[in-house]
């Protein structure tokens, strides 16, 4: 799984970068400070603040490993490269949920970047899979919790 591609909007490539560069600099700092403070409250043993900033330490650095990680197998989609004719990575679609006569945007991108509530879909999610690669006009059948829904592309920009 380490060496799985990652697929990154030049958005999405420079936003980890940010974030890593962030917990490298600032917040490694922040909880070094918090454990020498600890420290000086004497017995480690019953010491929660020690303890607390021991596994904040350890999930700094675990982070840190995967950023890393997710860098080093990126794979950067360049939105000048893109056909607008299909639905790919990058895209900007336009759907309609055809049950409830609703129109819906999102950007299609990878599985790091995802974040429906801004309108960022994953490629790998149900929706992003029913579209990938599909052209204006068509309709597609989604797979959900639900039940099946359907959605018409309106648009690929």
């Amino acid at each position: 799984m380490e060496n799985k591609q990652v697929k990154l909007t030049e958005g999405g490539l420079k936003q980890l970068e940010e974030e890593l560069e962030y917990l490298k600099t600032k917040k490694r700092k922040e909880v070094s400070e918090k454990i020498k403070v600890a420290l000086g409250f004497g017995d480690l043993s019953e010491n929660s603040e020690y303890d607390e900033a021991k596994n904040e330490q350890a999930q700094v650095e675990a982070r840190i490993v995967s950023l890393e990680n997710k860098l080093k197998n990126a794979v950067v989609i360049n939105d000048s490269d893109r056909d607008t004719s299909k639905v790919d990575i990058g895209a900007t679609v336009k759907l309609l949920d055809v049950e409830f006569d609703e129109e819906v945007e999102y950007k299609i991108v990878g599985s790091t970047e995802a974040d429906p509530d801004t309108g960022k879909l994953s490629d790998e999610s149900p929706l992003g899979l029913a579209i990938l690669g599909r052209s204006a006009g068509e309709t597609v059948d989604v797979d959900a919790p639900a039940g099946i829904i359907q959605y018409k592309i309106l648009q690929i920009s």
